[in-house]
């Protein structure tokens, strides 16, 4: 089993602690990570464009003018591509984008880049991730500290003091350990979580 170090949120080392294999210490497989990323930037399309060709177009019921004798290129319809107004060539239409990954894949691709992220040296766990009140400079003391610029937080469960407290951060985003997923830990540098998150995900995802 791998080591991870385990700090304190002033940035002090108080133990260490081991990581299950069956989650942390998996081989990485590319392939399912990168369908689990299309998968769920897919899902996010609204799929709603919409435009219209030259059957849709109003008007252009006859020929602007006679086919032959007039010095212009011959022309059918003023709604043709090729007339200001007319109808789109190729337009787009209505469409669902989503598609389905399977459970085990979903699994899979998630314990490859938790795996990826250990292998990295960028998975922190804290002992605990506790804030009296809604106070984001506390929040960005306690980042600081750590050292990390650019990060996943993970929490056991949803903690308002810390969601709130992290929220108008940019390079910040706050999950708890039913909510994480594969783009989320791949787009942030860093993984903070608690020992109670990581215990939570090893006993889902083991």
């Amino acid at each position: 089993m791998s080591k991870v170090s385990v700090y304190n949120m002033q940035g002090a080392q108080v133990g260490e602690l081991e990581l299950n294999d069956a989650v942390f210490g998996v081989e990485v497989n590319e392939h399912l990570v990168k369908m689990a990323v299309t998968s769920q930037l897919a899902n996010k399309r609204q799929g709603t464009q919409k435009a219209k060709t030259r059957s849709e177009v109003s008007g252009g019921g006859r020929k602007p003018w006679r086919q032959k004798g007039t010095g212009h290129a011959r022309q059918g319809s003023i709604r043709a591509p090729q007339w200001t107004g007319g109808g789109v060539v190729f337009a787009p239409v209505p469409r669902e984008y989503s598609f389905k990954l399977n459970k085990k894949e979903k699994r899979a691709a998630l314990k490859s880049v938790l795996t990826s992220r250990v292998n990295e040296n960028k998975f922190i766990v804290l002992d605990e991730l506790k804030l009296d009140q809604v106070k984001t400079k506390k929040f960005v003391e306690v980042m600081n500290n750590l050292k990390v610029a650019k990060a996943l937080v993970v929490t056991d469960g949803a903690d308002q003091n810390v969601v709130l407290s992290a929220r108008n951060l940019q390079n910040i985003k706050t999950a708890s350990t039913n909510t994480i997923n594969v783009y989320d830990i791949l787009k942030y540098d860093t993984v903070v979580a608690t020992k109670a998150a990581v215990a939570t995900i090893e006993e889902v995802y083991a």
